[in-house]
């Protein structure tokens, strides 16, 4: 079954970096685009970046572009999300992504979730 799992979550000052991992098995990891999401407490899960199959076009919020990466390393099996010039709303739970569509019917995959909190 699909597994994915997070990590390098942390609490970061203004203007840090951080690096998410997100080590994926159970399906054939270079097939498939990958993603990140993030929700803060009291908002809804929102999207931050997209990765396709073979890396070789990415997707980015508005909010995140110019200060976060989104790569893979389809050996590994493994996405990451580089995060720069971190600021306090970026605070949240980032969730690793994958999907399906089978017919009509779109499947998500999700982690566990990794905590990044910036602050001072």
């Amino acid at each position: 079954q699909v597994q994915l799992v997070e990590s390098g979550g942390g609490l970061v000052q203004p203007g840090g970096s951080l690096r998410l991992s997100c080590a994926a098995s159970g399906f054939t990891f270079s097939s498939y685009g990958m993603g990140w999401y993030r929700q803060a407490p009291g908002k809804k899960r929102e999207f931050v970046a997209t990765i396709i199959s073979t890396g070789g076009s990415t997707n980015y919020a508005d909010s995140v572009k110019g200060r976060f990466t989104i790569s893979r390393n389809n050996v590994k099996n493994t996405v990451y999300l580089q995060m720069n010039s971190l600021k306090p709303e970026d605070t949240a739970v980032y969730y690793c992504n994958t999907w399906r569509v089978v017919g009509v019917t779109h499947f998500d995959y999700w982690g566990q979730g990794t905590q990044v909190t910036v602050s001072s």
